[in-house]
């Protein structure tokens, strides 16, 4: 019984390791639910929905399996050639015959590092493709979402999405899945073959895939809930940074740069914290693996020394050096693969963990979408009607209360009244970027609901007053995605009065802009949007305090061109400055979300109503400035 005392401490060892860690697992397995440890998304599913992105490229996928075989023909037959060989030199052999054996090894060698770097090569290029369609379509869907939907996420996560969590899953596969096929066919055909040169060794090496297994199953557990961390703290950073660096001339405005440091430095600190966590797991169970390694070695060493020594056969078989060479170099070649798949795991949590997320976006239902037999709009005559229009952003709190009015083709109807009334709500759903909740929206007598929603938006040109230009050049943000000759784009910047200050750029029409227009004054950037808007030649036109960050100069200039735009088609406009209305058609006054007054500059005024004392109020404000 003492002679087989040393395995019996290596068994004893591996036992306590595996008690811990059962006791481990099962306590926190307790507050599943509190730390956030499963996944909404089960395995299998998100399995199937990025196989339907693979689908395509199953020609390259069986390519690489076919050059996967000499990879996996090399681990499996290596160490029968480097047993022979033990067992040549052991015995008389002729030096010729070594050399043999030695150039078909390096033959076999040079043939899996030839089949390994194809693989390498086909894997990569057929992984961006799929990280390409992936984003596409990531992208597309969230250009379909609502503006209230895209008001609910922030910008970082969506950038999370699209940029870091699509890595992810192109990791899985140009690596992964490929690898982890690699290494379960290695471990099968190792086994395989070292039940048929040794099944005594065989059975030893056995009984430690028990405890791999259940470590394995122990380590998946943890390193998924590190790794949903990870993701969340990588998603919070980002969020915080897309917020904060668009806002840092108002964070240094008001000095508030030592409070968001400490903001940040919180996530980050998060984030750390959460990394090193994944790290801690990882680093328990490589070694943990490594162990079970060295064990079954050392067993292997003790009971093939034994066996060799004392020339003892054990179930009938006869332990020799050569067995003992190739067993030796067979368990390193199956714990590797192990060990391998231990790596693999934080991968595939990982790009587990990313497809969830990415899933999630996808499958978030656009609120606004075609009715099934909506129309395409050849022309727009500009007629608009609203039929008792009710509309609230949240459920019950009520922006708009039975709004009704009529625009004739060719009006230009003003709206006007207090911050909150629903002006620009109105506009917002003219174009359908909300949906109303009750009544009805026309367009020309047809209800927008009716109407393919690309070609609604199509016959509307908006002007807002948080002008958006995106980087790129002076021509591509006037023009956008059409091509239009440089002298119409002229004409529209003459009509615009934008020509002036375009003229004198160094680079004109193909001057640099960089990030949201920042090197443009707010005037500059307003008339480019308003260039924009005329090149593109709408049937209905949308100011949305068009003017207000246009200086008195600037506002001159373009007062004339807007007169003739409200000869060109119907016209739609919020104004805070109710100057620049008085030649309205009609202008419509609303309070809390009412109508309280319509009608001409002459007719409100005669009227005595709100209207005359916001006007009235506004004019005095203007003389004591000017004085």
């Amino acid at each position: 019984m003492r002679e087989y005392f040393p395995l019996l401490v290596v068994g004893g060892i591996t036992g306590a390791f595996s008690i811990v860690f059962v006791v481990a697992y099962a306590l926190i397995k307790n507050k599943k639910e509190a730390i956030g440890f499963d996944r909404n998304m089960k395995d299998g599913e998100i399995i199937r929905r990025l196989f339907v992105y693979a689908r395509p490229y199953w020609r390259s996928f069986l390519f690489v399996g076919l050059c996967m075989l000499f990879s996996i023909a090399y681990d499996i037959v290596s160490p029968l050639l480097i047993g022979y060989i033990e067992g040549m030199v052991k015995a008389k052999f002729a030096l010729s015959k070594l050399f043999g054996m030695v150039g078909v090894y390096a033959g076999i060698l040079i043939v899996s590092l030839i089949s390994t770097y194809v693989q390498a090569i086909v894997l990569q290029r057929t992984g961006q493709k799929i990280l390409s369609t992936m984003r596409e379509d990531l992208f597309t869907h969230i250009e379909s979402l609502s503006h209230a939907q895209l008001n609910a996420i922030p910008v970082g996560k969506l950038v999370t999405r699209v940029a870091n969590d699509t890595n992810a899953i192109s990791m899985l596969f140009i690596n992964i899945l490929v690898t982890l096929v690699k290494n379960c066919f290695v471990i099968l055909g190792v086994l395989a073959a070292m039940l048929c040169l040794n099944y005594e060794l065989t059975l030893m090496v056995l009984c430690f895939v028990p405890f791999i297994v259940l470590f394995t199953v122990i380590f998946r557990k943890f390193s998924r809930r590190a790794y949903r961390k990870v993701k969340d703290g990588t998603t919070d950073i980002n969020t915080f940074l897309s917020e904060n660096l668009s806002g840092m001339k108002i964070i240094q405005a008001f000095n508030c740069e030592e409070k968001k440091m400490r903001e940040f430095s919180a996530r980050n600190k998060k984030l750390a914290s959460a990394k090193q966590k994944q790290i801690f797991v990882f680093g328990i169970f490589r070694p943990i693996v490594y162990m079970l390694y060295i064990s079954s070695v050392l067993c292997l060493l003790y009971l093939g020394g034994k066996g060799y020594i004392d020339g003892v056969s054990f179930l009938g078989q006869t332990l020799t050096s050569e067995i003992i060479v190739t067993f030796y170099m067979y368990i390193s070649k199956f714990f590797n693969p192990i060990q391998s798949l231990a790596e693999q795991f934080n991968f595939l949590q990982s790009a587990f963990a990313s497809a969830e997320k990415i899933f999630t976006i996808l499958d978030l239902q656009p609120d606004i979408v075609d009715s099934e037999n909506a129309i395409e709009l050849s022309e727009v005559k500009g007629e608009i009607e609203f039929k008792d229009v009710w509309f609230s952003y949240v459920p019950d709190e009520w922006v708009l209360k039975g709004v009704s009015f009529r625009v004739n083709a060719g009006q230009t109807v003003a709206f006007v009244g207090s911050t909150g009334s629903g002006k620009t709500t109105i506009l917002s759903l003219i174009c359908r970027n909300y949906e109303i909740q009750k009544g009805q929206i026309l367009i020309d007598g047809i209800d927008i609901r009716k109407i393919r929603i690309s070609s609604l938006r199509q016959h509307f040109g908006q002007m807002l007053q948080d002008v958006f230009l995106f980087s790129g050049t002076v021509r591509s943000n006037i023009v956008l995605h059409e091509e239009i000759p440089d002298e119409e784009i002229w004409n529209a910047c003459d009509y615009m009065n934008a020509s002036g200050f375009i003229r004198k750029l160094e680079g004109g029409l193909d001057e640099p802009v960089r990030e949201r227009g920042n090197n443009f004054s707010a005037g500059q950037r307003q008339l480019l949007s308003f260039a924009r808007t005329v090149i593109h030649k709408p049937s209905v036109m949308i100011l949305d305090e068009a003017t207000a960050n246009i200086d008195t100069e600037t506002e001159a200039l373009i007062q004339n061109s807007l007169e003739k735009m409200m000869n060109i088609g119907t016209m739609l406009v919020v104004a805070h400055r109710l100057s620049t209305v008085r030649n309205a058609d009609t202008i419509i006054v609303l309070s809390h979300g009412e109508i309280v007054e319509q009608g001409s500059h002459a007719e409100l005024m005669d009227a005595r109503g709100r209207y005359y004392r916001l006007y009235t109020l506004q004019s005095h404000r203007e003389q004591l400035q000017t004085a």
